[in-house]
């Protein structure tokens, strides 16, 4: 079937069930990762005019490589299946467009040449295609995760054995992904003396999509890896800490609650997962043709405004702990503020929300009248 998204038509298989099978892989769920792919590469440019070069590494049907290409980039389009290496080639060419399509696996391609960005998006985890990625990519790299049990702890062996590190399945457990995907590739691009910054980061759709800028520097590499450390969370409570550091130092009791039911989890990236400034950016180059742009928006509009405390509270669920009943979003955030403490919504869901206030400030701090 032909499918058009963001300005090209593209030719994808018909599938079901989520497209999951032996044809070429194409998901329509993923068009809104896809068309923030192509606003976050306008507004690149604009921030490193000199990255002109783009890999698609996992390319399938093409559709991203293609409007990648139709955006100027000069585009290579990668797949280890010979089929989508054909379908790349028919789709590049329905749309006049030109670019290089190799038939390969990502990693070879990786090794064989450099790249200014490089977009790794397989199914599953993209840890096995990340130190290729970040050995020979020279400004922005760009990474999907689908296995988010994994990587919140809903299935801990597996996120201890992808992510070299320890995952706990809390109330904040989409966070708990994003900064557990975020440290293993900080400690990734480390090894070849990068250092990553996050510059645009989400949790959408069940799966976790971040662009990290790179610093090729021994110095640049520390930097990151200053950024991580622990999170310690009481299952009692619910109130939590961190502290950076590789090593970590976990608590024997609660100190809100006297409890004894702990959580470690860690290394995770504890610094900003966004730029706002470049999220901004982002959003001004959403433009009206992409099918999901007032979807792109609203979500651009709330990472920006978004604070940078590395968890996040959901306040039914606290309101739950406290057998109360919930308040409008706005009032509850509007008694936080009004007892000196800062507060953001947050984009993991419509009641959820950060600030650095402890649990029992927040009790306080928006107990009704």
């Amino acid at each position: 079937m032909n499918v058009t998204e963001g300005g090209v038509e593209v030719e994808v298989p018909e599938q079901g069930e989520e497209g999951i099978g032996d044809e070429v892989f194409f998901n329509p769920v993923q068009e809104l990762n896809r068309d923030l792919t192509v606003a976050t590469l306008r507004a690149y440019r604009d921030r490193e005019p000199r990255a002109e070069s783009y890999l698609d590494a996992m390319a399938a049907s093409g559709v991203r490589g293609v409007r990648a290409a139709a955006e100027g980039w000069t585009a290579t389009l990668a797949d280890i299946d010979a089929d989508a290496v054909d379908l790349c080639r028919r789709n590049l060419e329905r749309n006049g467009l030109d670019a290089e399509v190799v038939h390969g696996d990502a990693n070879v391609v990786l090794h064989d040449s450099v790249f200014d960005v490089v977009d790794i998006d397989p199914f599953g985890t993209p840890m096995p295609f990340a130190d290729a990625a970040f050995a020979n990519t020279r400004d922005l790299v760009c990474v999907t995760a689908t296995d988010t049990a994994p990587l919140c702890g809903a299935h801990f062996e597996s996120g201890v054995r992808k992510y070299s590190a320890v995952p706990r399945n809390t109330d904040y457990h989409a966070e708990m992904g994003v900064r557990i995907l975020l440290s293993a590739l900080a400690r990734t691009a480390a090894r070849y003396d990068a250092g990553v910054t996050p510059i645009l980061t989400h949790a959408t759709n069940h799966y976790v999509r971040t662009y990290l800028e790179l610093d090729h520097s021994a110095t640049d590499a520390n930097a990151a890896i200053d950024q991580l450390g622990h999170v310690y969370h009481c299952e009692d409570c619910l109130y939590r800490e961190h502290e950076t550091g590789l090593v970590a130092d976990p608590l024997d009791v609660c100190p809100a609650c006297g409890g004894e039911r702990l959580l470690t989890a860690g290394p995770v990236w504890l610094g900003p997962t966004h730029d706002a400034d470049f999220v901004a950016a982002v959003r001004e180059a959403v433009t009206d043709d992409m099918g999901t742009a007032t979807r792109a928006r609203r979500l651009l509009d709330d990472l920006e405004a978004e604070l940078h405390e590395p968890t996040h509270y959901d306040q039914h669920r606290l309101c739950k702990e406290w057998t109360r009943s919930a308040a409008k979003m706005e009032t509850f955030l509007d008694r936080l503020r009004a007892a000196g403490f800062v507060a953001s919504g947050a984009h993991y869901g419509g009641t959820t929300f950060k600030t650095p206030a402890t649990v029992t400030e927040i009790r306080e701090a928006t107990r009704p009248e």
